[in-house]
C-alpha cells in the first residue's frame, strides 16, 4: 500500500530531472547576465540603492522567464532544460516569486550555500527554492520527428 499523495511527494513519472552540471552553468550564465543589466542600469548608485535595485531587477528576471517563457532563463534555453511544478504544470507568479525567495534564502552567507548544496542529496535533485516553490529542473526534450 503506498502512501497518500502530498505535496513533498507528487512528482509526474514522466520528468526527466536535469543534472546539477546543467543548473550550475545555466546560473551563471544566468548570474553574468544579470551582473552586466545590474551593471549599466545602476551605474553610479550607492551600494544600498544598487543593492536594494539588484534584488528587485533579478526578481523580475526570472519572474518573466519562468512565468511567461515557459520555465526557461536564457541560461536554462542554452543548457535545454526548464523549471516546472512538481506535477509538470508551468509555474505560476506566485511559485516564481516564491522560487526566487529561495534563491535569496540559499544566497544568506551565514547558510554557508546549504540552500543549493541540498539538491546533491536529493532524490529529485531540488535545492531549498525548488522545496519552497515544489518546483523541479527537467531536461527539455526535443520534439518528435513526424512521420510523413
Amino acid at each position: 500500500m503506498q502512501p497518500p499523495a502530498s505535496p513533498d511527494n507528487v512528482t509526474s513519472p514522466a520528468l526527466n530531472l536535469a543534472g546539477l552540471l546543467p543548473r550550475a552553468v545555466a546560473l551563471a550564465i544566468d548570474g553574468a547576465i544579470l551582473l552586466v543589466m545590474e551593471w549599466l542600469l545602476l551605474l553610479g548608485s550607492d551600494a544600498a540603492v544598487g543593492g536594494t535595485l539588484g534584488v528587485v531587477l533579478g526578481g523580475a528576471y526570472f519572474w518573466f522567464f519562468w512565468t511567461d517563457r515557459g520555465g526557461q532563463t536564457p541560461g536554462k534555453m542554452l543548457m535545454k532544460i526548464r523549471v516546472v511544478k512538481l506535477d509538470g504544470g508551468p509555474l505560476t507568479s506566485a511559485d516564481s516569486l516564491m522560487r526566487y525567495g529561495g534563491y535569496l534564502i540559499n544566497t544568506l552567507p551565514f547558510l554557508f550555500g546549504l540552500g543549493w548544496l541540498w539538491a546533491f542529496i536529493d532524490p529529485r535533485r531540488q535545492g531549498w527554492h525548488d522545496k519552497l516553490a515544489r518546483t523541479c529542473v527537467v531536461v527539455v526534450e526535443p520534439p518528435l520527428a513526424e512521420d510523413g
